[in-house]
């Protein structure tokens, strides 16, 4: 069973890199099946999701809309106000709201809307889908390197906007590096950026911080056409498999959106996923339960690591990112090898690993592979 499941791997390696695609990637783009019996031991701490999965509640209404699956969204009552109750939750209004299948489409979206009408500026190393797509397209793309902390240059970004930049694309907290700017700080930045250009912030991670720097920037939204929001269901709700995620903007942009990239982008969500979505929003109890059991893991394996000698800066998300020294060759193609799945990349200044914040029992396993090298 052993040499089966090593062949197995050897084989879905090589078919991954043969679509060109790399085990230092910051997403599942290798396809690793993880629920099929062949991953049987697999520890997957590389994708950022939620190890706790969805609100019991959630469960029991995806339970009562699978009968309901037949229909279209709108011909389901139960969700008839997903867009509303959205809205209402967040402080913002229906026509500031566009649903998508999770986040990453709206960031192909906005890549291509954005793309299309000048150059984008970004973090170095960021969140790879928006600019990615961007380039794809054939964008200019002008990566600014983080600090030395791996927090977002904030003046350095400011100057390399120039009249070409069409958007300022951030995300906070960060990925891969799971560092944050405080509420104040961004607010001030989106405030001054958005007179020049138009500037995206992608607060996929932002349940995972405390008051006051947990506060959405969507209040922005209203009067300013040129500040974007991102959000999506599938970190602390745990729905990352359900793929609900939504873009906030003024009416206005929203407008000019959905006539050009968004049309019709609702209709890639399922109905049990967003009556889930709507449920998971009111469990509150359930995503304190997420984000202390993450603290307590996150905290156990950054202070573990520390003590090793590596070099680690705290992590405000559900995901640890520091530096492998000297360590030769492929780090996570070797951890595969110890059933590990994690990301690690090459920049400018060494190799880096980026570890996903599994159960505190998960993180022990990790550490103590690690223990080992």
């Amino acid at each position: 069973m052993q040499n089966s499941r090593r062949e197995w791997l050897k084989k879905s390696t090589v078919a991954a890199l043969g679509l060109g695609l790399s085990l230092r990637s910051l997403a599942n783009e290798e396809g690793l099946l993880r629920n099929d019996p062949r991953t049987a031991g697999m520890l997957n701490l590389g994708s950022n999701e939620n190890p706790y999965g969805i609100s019991p509640k959630a469960k029991e209404v995806i339970k009562g809309l699978i009968g309901e699956s037949n229909r279209y969204q709108y011909n389901v009552p139960a969700i008839g106000n997903f867009r509303n109750e959205l809205a209402d939750h967040y402080g913002v209004t229906r026509e500031q709201i566009i649903i998508t299948p999770g986040s990453g489409e709206g960031l192909i979206r906005l890549a291509r809307y954005y793309g299309q009408r000048g150059n984008i500026v970004t973090a170095d190393p960021t969140f790879a889908t928006l600019p990615s797509v961007a380039e794809n397209i054939g964008a200019r793309v002008i990566k600014v390197p983080l600090t030395t902390e791996k927090v977002h240059d904030l003046e350095a970004l400011k100057s390399a906007i120039n009249n070409e930049t069409s958007l300022v694309y951030l995300c906070n907290p960060a990925n891969p590096t799971a560092t944050m700017l405080r509420h104040d700080v961004i607010r001030d930045f989106c405030l001054e950026v958005s007179k020049k250009t138009a500037v995206l912030i992608d607060e996929a991670y932002i349940d995972y911080l405390t008051a006051p720097d947990n506060r959405s920037l969507a209040y922005l939204v209203a009067d300013n056409p040129n500040i974007i929001v991102l959000r999506t269901f599938s970190k602390i709700h745990a729905m990352a498999g359900m793929r609900i995620g939504f873009t906030i903007a003024h009416p206005t942009l929203s407008k000019a959106l959905y006539e050009t990239e968004y049309q019709r982008s609702m209709f890639g969500c399922a109905v049990p996923s967003m009556g889930a979505a709507l449920t998971s929003l009111k469990d509150v109890a359930h995503q304190d339960m997420s984000r202390e059991k993450n603290a307590i893991a996150r905290a156990y394996t950054y202070d573990t690591l520390k003590k090793m000698g590596y070099l680690i800066y705290p992590s405000h998300t559900n995901f640890l990112f520091f530096k492998l020294a000297d360590y030769k060759g492929d780090f996570a193609a070797d951890m595969l090898k110890k059933n590990i799945v994690l990301r690690s990349s090459d920049y400018t200044d060494g190799k880096w690993c980026r570890v996903s914040v599994g159960t505190l029992d998960e993180m022990k396993q990790f550490i103590a592979e690690m223990r080992k090298l």
